[in-house]
């Protein structure tokens, strides 16, 4: 589930697109299968219904987001790019 703001929704993750090195901000692997606990990733998520959410860097407060799962918080990041349906 993807908390965004006041909202939370259900989420899909469709693609890890990037590893990325935390330090340096590059481009560790494209397309990789998985990343591990403590990595950094751009990734595509698809929300199973509408919700509102912005780039970070046009709306900052509307380009916060953390998923969690059973409770838990697996994720946290910013939305770089919104593809509206």
């Amino acid at each position: 589930v993807v908390h965004a703001h006041t909202s939370q929704v259900a989420c899909r993750f469709d693609q890890i697109l990037q590893k990325i090195d935390q330090r340096s901000g590059q481009v560790l692997e494209e397309n990789p299968d998985f990343v591990k606990k403590g990595e950094s990733m751009i990734a595509k998520l698809v929300p199973l219904k509408p919700m509102v959410i912005e780039s970070y860097k046009e709306f900052p407060q509307l380009g916060r987001f953390a998923v969690r799962d059973m409770g838990m918080t697996v994720a946290v990041g910013i939305v770089t790019k919104v593809t509206p349906r």
